[in-house]
């Protein structure tokens, strides 16, 4: 079968299983729309050029680790007609795409029997640029990652549950917003052609050791 998943036995093997492949969080990167890493930054850590940063300490990424299981039980709690999956160091991978992987924050089953996704995001309003970015919409980083998750699983849909923090200077005026959008495969299906092609693309500089020319985000 070309989809299947193989379960990490830890977080160390987990990560270098993932530094040979592209993954959700590096396509933003590899089409210039990442504002904190450029494709070459990236290229250069795929080829072994440079090591990424260990961001995994920092209180935000440790927020939103700790989170995840409490808001995946609150979708299941919401949605009591789909089945929720998941298991720790999860990794996706498709024949087709020997260069990618998917590990999810949970896997659905519809009552319709479709396959899905459910992906996770917590994040801190601080800046009026930053709360924008969720207007009427997922924000690109993330859209895009789902878009490489729909293409290495063949789901049908992404469930993306979203917790919005805005924190003032009053700590007892913390305010949260929780969001929750539906994304069908069918509508997608362009985009995640276009996205397809430009990992391959990518991936070739990498195996060919070929440095891309520089693609810098729009301001």
């Amino acid at each position: 079968m070309a989809v299947h998943m193989i379960i990490l036995k830890d977080r160390k093997d987990w990560l270098a299983h993932r530094n040979g492949r592209i993954g959700g969080s590096d396509c933003a990167a590899i089409l210039g729309m990442n504002p904190y890493k450029t494709n070459v930054q990236l290229w250069e850590e795929k080829t072994g050029r440079c090591t990424p940063e260990d961001i995994s300490g920092k209180p935000y990424v440790q927020y939103g680790h700790d989170a995840e299981p409490h808001l995946r039980a609150l979708y299941a709690l919401d949605h009591p007609d789909s089945r929720i999956f998941y298991t720790d160091n999860n990794m996706w991978l498709n024949d087709k795409f020997p260069w990618a992987h998917a590990s999810l924050d949970g896997w659905l089953v519809d009552r319709n029997g479709r396959k899905g996704i459910l992906e996770i995001k917590t994040t801190n309003i601080m800046q009026s640029m930053t709360k924008e970015k969720w207007n009427d919409r997922i924000p690109d980083n993330y859209y895009l990652q789902v878009l490489h998750y729909l293409m290495v699983t063949e789901f049908e849909f992404v469930e993306l549950k979203a917790q919005l923090k805005y924190e003032y200077s009053d700590p007892e005026s913390l305010f949260l917003n929780t969001r929750h959008y539906h994304i069908e495969r069918a509508d997608v299906e362009e985009d995640i052609k276009f996205l397809e092609k430009k990992e391959n693309q990518f991936w070739e500089d990498i195996k060919s050791d070929h440095r891309p020319a520089l693609i810098l985000p729009e301001i």
